[in-house]
């Protein structure tokens, strides 16, 4: 969150959400001959897009709300691929990257202008002021939240056709969190956009006056984006996906069986119109609340009930405490006390270059006092020790027949520590 926006604009619309949708998807020979990760991989998808539209719901930051936008659209790509509709994935990740470039983007404008400003709760009357980022952040809002023939339309509601079509127990699980979801990202959506344009000012003054349009270089890529984000779905939706397209070739592989996009194209209106109503009930209470009743959600928050929603959603469903607090905290009292004081420095020191060079060292001190510094005393152990060598050397034929090697190995590793 804290990199640069043009940096988070080409993250988020496509080296992070490609990675892991690309892999899953070029898996697709592998992954239809295991259902059962498939079903793990739909679940967890519909989970992270139902979970990041709730967290999103009531961010202040600017960014951070487009970034759990990013999370949640993840959600989608991923329990499409989970549920064989692979290429229905990539076609929702290539319209993704349009509309949400184009929003961080213009989140970029917006905070450029007011001076690096980028909480939500300290902007607002930037309508007239901004009115080229206004009119791209209000196109590339209305694409992700799926309004009709704009570019996000074409994908994620066939997405949740497919999820409903599969008729499995998974892809109405996943159909279900979805259409909530697209209730909660239309809801957000129109949130940012009113918290940033369309209510009373409520920044500082200096930065207002001071507020101004984005050169031609920053304004250039969101009409361009712009565009893509109407237009895109629209042309391509006929070349990436739907029956009798061969733009995928070998690099996809489904079968027969799992080729629910099939089943998904006679699904009754009412179904298909599902998320659409979904979307629609997410913009009417948001235009309700923060244009029409700002004091309805004042009153609602300061309940308690409102109040836990609010910090239970505000804090990301308390994900990170748990992440410090239960797992990470412990992990690193294990690591410290097992791992590093009694393995490391421990049993490992001693058996290793603490033992070792300690043994050695008391060894060579008892050695050293031996030497006396006389020739006569030295010329004795030399001479006793030559007669011992030959007194072994000549009996080694009477000794051999009698003890077994490894137990006269034995007892010399015996005297030897007994002397140390």
């Amino acid at each position: 969150m804290e990199g640069p926006t043009p940096v988070s604009a080409l993250i988020h619309a496509a080296t992070m959400v490609t990675a892991g949708v690309f892999l899953i998807c070029r898996s697709s020979p592998l992954l239809q001959y295991a259902e059962n990760v498939s079903v793990i991989i739909t679940i967890v998808g519909g989970m992270t897009a139902f979970l990041a539209a709730t967290t999103g719901l009531l961010q202040n930051d600017l960014k951070r709300v487009i970034a759990y936008s990013t999370c949640s659209q993840l959600g989608y790509m991923v329990f499409a691929a989970g549920l064989s509709s692979y290429s229905v994935s990539i076609f929702h990740l290539s319209n993704h990257a349009f509309f949400k470039a184009l929003l961080f983007l213009g989140a970029g404008s917006v905070i450029h202008a007011m001076g690096d400003e980028q909480d939500m709760r300290k902007l607002g009357g930037l309508v007239k002021i901004l009115p080229l980022t206004y009119s791209a952040m209000l196109i590339g809002s209305l694409a992700l939240m799926g309004f009709p023939f704009l570019t996000g339309f074409y994908s994620k509601d066939v997405i949740l056709e497919v999820a409903y079509g599969s008729f499995t127990f998974e892809g109405r699980f996943v159909h279900t969190l979805g259409s909530l979801a697209a209730f909660f990202t239309a809801y957000y959506s129109i949130r940012l956009l009113a918290m940033t344009f369309l209510r009373p000012a409520n920044g500082n003054k200096y930065f207002y006056e001071h507020a101004h349009e984005s050169p031609l270089a920053m304004a250039a890529p969101l009409v361009i984006l712009s565009f893509g984000s109407i237009f895109i779905g629209y042309v391509s939706r006929d070349m990436m996906i739907g029956m009798g397209t061969d733009f995928w070739g070998n690099a996809l592989f489904t079968l027969p069986t799992h080729a629910y996009t099939i089943e998904s194209e006679w699904l009754d209106t009412s179904i298909k119109t599902i998320p659409l109503v979904f979307s629609f009930s997410g913009v009417g209470l948001a235009v309700y609340h923060y244009l029409y009743s700002f004091e309805s959600l004042y009153f609602i928050k300061t309940t308690s009930l409102g109040r836990l929603i609010y910090t239970f959603l505000n804090r990301k469903w308390f994900f990170d405490k748990v992440y410090n607090d239960w797992i990470s905290q412990n992990l690193l009292n294990v690591s410290y006390r097992q791992t590093y004081q009694n393995m490391d420095r421990g049993l490992l020191e001693f058996l290793g270059p603490q033992g070792i060079s300690s043994e050695i060292y008391n060894y060579t001190s008892k050695i050293n006092q031996v030497s006396l510094g006389f020739v006569f005393y030295y010329f004795f152990l030399l001479l006793g020790g030559l007669v011992v060598f030959l007194f072994f050397f000549s009996a080694w034929a009477f000794i051999l027949p009698i003890f077994d090697i490894n137990l006269f190995i034995v007892l010399i590793l015996i005297i030897f520590f007994l002397s140390v």
